[in-house]
């Protein structure tokens, strides 16, 4: 999803990899840096990385990539490599050891909600990792039942499907996350945010979708009437407050990962939009009155 940077269009700090001291060589003459660079290409070698927004382990997380997923870097320091996320766009700081070689180019993505990965052809083994739906594998041949990957581990073929199939029903694969903990910056089974959720449910349908609310309610599908009854919605629509959103299931419920429940739960739209103008509701569940329905898939 990554993009040269248009001329006139206003530089996303999320989305800008820039610094006073470096800059992607693309920013050339749109801000001030000591030097410019092109970066390198990367993939995510670890089940989940976490992104930060300082190079700490305690910064505030920002996002995660997943196995597969590639990464620009534009430099590598004291542990942290400073990187853009190419499926978003997103920039930030990465743990270098989550950093492997571009190749071999995934072939196939994680279709279970998690799945485990073995040193042999056995589920009697013990597990040596796992991976969350939407994690990318390059897989090099088949044994039985299980996939071999060109790194040596077996996952099982049937929690695989080609990078590209697709999942047309969002609100189905949304459902998949139900009772999974909310989790600030998260994308992954373990844990997730409000548009991780909607991010990972639309990337299954094949649907590349930005890493923020804001950024998704600005970008995504065609505007849906906000009416007082909040009617004439449908399954898979999202729904966006400031600082959150949801998908609907039906005409009138919606699921959604929030601070609130703490988790992704299903609660009736109305009762949610209630809580959420009224203000009581936690971090991470929006605030106000609903601010756009954008509609994603075509009736």
């Amino acid at each position: 999803m990554t993009a040269p940077f248009s001329a006139d269009a206003p530089l996303d700090p999320r989305l800008t990899p820039a610094r006073p001291d470096l800059a992607d060589e693309r920013l050339r003459g749109r801000v001030a840096a000591d030097r410019y660079v092109a970066g390198t290409t990367h993939r995510i070698r670890v089940p989940v990385a976490p992104l930060r927004r300082a190079p700490d382990p305690a910064a505030a997380l920002d996002s995660e990539a997943l196995l597969g997923e590639a990464a620009t870097v534009y430099e590598v320091r004291d542990g942290f490599a400073f990187a853009q996320l190419s499926a978003d766009g997103y920039v930030g700081y990465l743990p270098a050891e989550a950093l492997g070689p571009v190749d071999p180019a995934p072939t196939h993505r994680v279709s279970a909600l998690r799945t485990f990965l073995y040193p042999a052809a056995d589920l009697k083994r013990p597990v040596v990792g796992a991976l969350s739906l939407g994690a990318r594998v390059a897989v090099a041949g088949r044994e039985g039942a299980y996939a071999r990957l060109a790194d040596g581990r077996f996952a099982w073929a049937g929690h695989l499907a080609a990078l590209d199939a697709v999942e047309p029903d969002v609100a189905a694969t949304a459902l998949r996350f139900l009772g999974v903990p909310y989790l600030w910056g998260g994308r992954s089974s373990l844990g997730l945010d409000c548009s991780g959720l909607v991010q990972t449910a639309l990337a299954a349908a094949g649907i590349a979708a930005p890493r923020d609310s804001d950024q998704q309610e600005a970008a995504l599908g065609e505007a849906v009437p906000v009416t007082a009854d909040l009617a004439g919605l449908r399954r898979g629509d999202l729904v966006f407050w400031r600082g959150h959103v949801g998908m609907m299931l039906d005409e009138a419920r919606l699921i959604h990962a929030n601070g609130h429940h703490m988790a992704v739960a299903i609660e009736p739209l109305a009762e949610a939009e209630g809580r959420i103008r009224a203000g009581r509701t936690g971090p991470g569940t929006g605030d106000g009155a609903i601010r756009a329905i954008r509609r994603t898939i075509a009736a």
